[in-house]
């Protein structure tokens, strides 16, 4: 019996977790023969730029920005193909990665946690749990390195 992963989605952004998370995807993408896509989420939960007086818009540009060139970094760390899709989102994380997902499809999707509890879950959230509570494929949480 082989698993049916042929199509397999790594959420990224800058934490360290994230690039664990990114190596055991590609490491298990290679190993099944499946497609890899990233998908890397801009939160814009946080009201961008309302006290600093620049707009919104102009800030989630440059965050779009920074984000492809994120995924560029990971895409050259990580050795893919050019032919390797990328997805750059908006709007809260959680979301916006089941959204990507189910847009490509996705088969699978694999993604970073520091395993936090608590009450600084609650006050936080988890973009992982988020994850796995909506997405309609598997999910594969990936803990940080102790």
């Amino acid at each position: 019996m082989t698993m049916g992963f042929r199509r397999i989605l790594i959420a990224v952004d800058g934490e360290p977790i994230a690039a664990h998370a990114a190596d055991v995807g590609v490491e298990l993408a290679r190993s099944l023969g499946a497609d890899v896509a990233l998908v890397h989420a801009i939160d814009t939960s946080a009201g961008y730029g309302a006290d600093i007086g620049i707009s919104p818009n102009e800030l989630i540009d440059q965050a779009k920005q920074d984000g492809k060139r994120l995924l560029d970094g990971f895409r050259q760390r990580l050795a893919l193909q050019p032919s390797a899709l990328e997805f750059v989102v908006a709007g809260m994380p959680a979301d916006e990665i089941v959204k990507a997902a189910g847009e490509w499809p996705a088969d699978l999707i694999v993604i970073g946690s520091h395993g936090r509890g608590g009450v600084r879950r609650a006050l936080l959230g988890s973009v992982a749990e988020g994850v796995m509570r909506h997405a309609s494929c598997p999910v594969l949480v990936i803990r940080a390195k102790e």
